[in-house]
């Protein structure tokens, strides 16, 4: 019996059988390109490819990711595709929020990528922030963990929060988004754009915050020159930093107080150069989290960089496969 048949058999174990022996895609989808992988079933990149949006939007995306996974499917076998998305997915409807990617507001990329792939073949689709910690858990910094939480600070900041093994999507899968929580005293109107946390301790954020203290080099101001800026011990820049880690300080602590998880690992653009502050934050947060909690809890840097949403991916396709 050929795989298309054998994956088609409605004995649930026997397909399931058959499929954790064939290689999963995973593809990540970002507001400025899209990385995709086949993987076996043990991890190992089988083959790695890349392509810029190079201005895309809408329907022009939804067919890029959709031409990926069909070709994954043909030439390398791959049973099925997880994809994540830089925004919300609204599983109940099938479509996606991704306000990076013009056009998709409520764009319905489940359908889409349902139709372009083989019949036998499984398509699930997640935030990238759930596939952040799926990639961490499953072979990054907390392998084998059940109760973890990453925190993804880049352009945006979300955390992906896995809980007795179960990702936290909340009601309307809006769970995670951290860039609002409230950290900060007095209200302020750009707060509504972004959301307080978001709005100091981001990549863009922290830039914010430099130039709302009079931050000056000669050039553009970037979160990398803030960064060597700190290094070579220029005061204004070591108060930017210096607050930031403040902040993530206290949304790990919140974390932890919320959540009791064994892990919580960093990662996104932004760390990089903010690896190093890991144990300035851990002690931050231990002036605020529950005493009991943040004793049994582990800070760590993603060891998969920006590869994690990739791992993270192809895990989706496996678990809803297998």
């Amino acid at each position: 019996m050929n795989m298309r048949n054998l994956l088609r058999l409605r004995d649930g174990p026997a397909r399931a059988t058959f499929a954790a022996t064939m290689p999963y895609a995973g593809i990540d989808l970002g507001g400025t390109k899209l990385a995709a992988a086949a993987f076996s079933p043990e991890g190992e990149i089988l083959h790695r490819e890349s392509v810029l949006l190079a201005g895309k939007e809408g329907d022009a995306v939804g067919e890029l990711v959709a031409d990926v996974s069909r070709r994954l499917a043909d030439e390398h076998g791959c049973v099925a595709t997880g994809v994540c998305v830089p925004g919300l997915y609204r599983s109940n409807k099938g479509t996606v929020w991704a306000p990076n990617i013009p056009g998709w507001d409520d764009y319905p990329l489940l359908a889409q990528l349902c139709a372009a792939v083989p019949g036998y073949h499984n398509v699930t689709i997640d935030s990238d922030r759930a596939a952040y910690i799926l990639g961490e858990t499953w072979k990054g910094s907390a392998t084998g963990a059940r109760d973890a939480i990453f925190i993804a600070v880049g352009t945006g900041i979300g955390a992906g929060i896995l809980a007795g093994g179960q990702i936290v999507r909340g009601h309307g899968d809006v769970a995670g988004a951290i860039g609002w929580l409230a950290l900060d005293r007095p209200f302020r109107e750009r707060y509504k754009q972004h959301g307080c946390f978001e709005d100091q301790a981001s990549g863009p954020g922290i830039v914010r915050v430099a130039n709302d203290l009079g931050f000056t080099i000669d050039g553009q101001i970037t979160t990398a020159s803030i960064f060597e800026a700190c290094d070579r011990g220029d005061e204004i820049a070591t108060r930017v930093i210096d607050n930031a880690i403040e902040l993530w300080g206290m949304t790990a602590a919140n974390l932890v107080s919320i959540f009791n998880p064994e892990m919580i690992v960093f990662g996104g653009g932004i760390f990089g150069p903010a690896a190093k502050f890991i144990d300035r934050i851990a002690r931050e947060a231990r002036r605020w989290a529950q005493p009991i909690a943040i004793e049994q809890v582990k800070f760590v840097a993603s060891s998969l960089g920006s590869e994690a949403g990739l791992y993270g991916a192809a895990r989706l396709g496996m678990i809803q496969s297998t």
